[in-house]
């Protein structure tokens, strides 16, 4: 018995840099945690969104995802989308900040006001830039021939997971900003209807796959599938999980914008209507005191 849960734990494939990283994040959290209030669904939905990661990357997991076409969906879905958007819903950027030493902060707030980091965010973070990067990097990675060369090398495995990690953070982190614009990079409007223009290529190429009446992914076949089921209908779950799990997410990404703008939108009027009342009273000040 514990043999067999100690099989599900173990990484198929150990990275120290992965390890590093996650139990870094995580160290971090804690101690922002500490100095700050952070309310439990916040909490749940980081430490949600990190599991996801690990389990995905850093378990047995990883073994399905390499030996079948719909596990290998399934990882890219929670890398790519839900994930990261768990990780930002729970706005995490002040709470790790707080969790920095003393020290650190001042240098990261000092990096962050300098040129070169300027230059560098400006390209990074542009929504056009980051937008299209979200969208191109599913359908890159689905080419047959990019697959295989993934599968093939480990290195361009672990490069295309982490792509994956990374662009659905930068690209939530754009779509979930509270900010308005500016000093958020996308208005509030466009955060509600990126979703919704992403997910179509989406849809489209998991249409694709799941028609598809021959196996577009051979590479599975000559790693040794890890179940014995039919190609295409393997294929074929793949495809709907493409097609449906994903596009439901960015519809839940979507409906959280949408919150946001309300929120900015009410903040907004009572902000104008508070300037408003405090303009009628100073006239009103200004008339009583002013002499007949």
């Amino acid at each position: 018995m514990l043999d067999s849960a100690l099989k599900w734990i173990v990484p198929w494939e150990f990275s120290w840099v992965f390890l590093i990283v996650f139990l870094g994040a995580s160290w971090l959290y804690l101690r922002g945690v500490r100095q700050l209030r952070v309310s439990p669904s916040r909490q749940l939905a980081f430490w949600a969104g990190m599991a996801m990661i690990y389990i995905a990357l850093h378990t047995y997991f990883d073994y399905f995802a390499e030996h079948e076409f719909f596990m290998h969906r399934i990882q890219q879905v929670l890398l790519h989308h839900l994930a990261p958007l768990l990780l930002i819903a729970s706005y995490p950027g002040t709470v790790l900040r707080a969790g920095l030493p003393l020290s650190w902060r001042m240098r990261v707030r000092k990096a962050g006001q300098s040129l070169a980091w300027r230059i560098v965010a400006s390209v990074a973070f542009n929504p056009a830039f980051v937008t299209l990067f979200f969208v191109v990097l599913i359908l890159v990675w689905l080419i047959p021939g990019m697959q295989t060369l993934a599968m093939l090398d480990w290195r361009i495995y672990r490069a295309m997971n982490w792509s994956m990690v990374l662009s659905g953070l930068s690209y939530w982190w754009l779509v979930l900003d509270h900010r308005p614009k500016p000093p958020g990079r996308m208005s509030p409007g466009w955060r509600v209807l990126s979703p919704a223009i992403t997910m179509t290529p989406q849809i489209v190429a998991g249409a694709i796959v799941t028609f598809s009446k021959t196996d577009l992914y051979p590479i599975f076949e000559i790693c040794g599938r890890a179940f014995t089921m039919n190609v295409l209908t393997g294929q074929l779950i793949g495809g709907v999980i493409m097609w449906v799990p994903a596009a439901m997410i960015e519809s839940i990404g979507g409906l959280l914008a949408l919150r946001q703008w309300l929120r900015l939108s009410r903040r907004r009027h009572v902000g104008a209507a508070m300037a408003a009342r405090s303009r009628q009273r100073r006239e009103a000040v200004r008339r009583v005191s002013s002499p007949l």
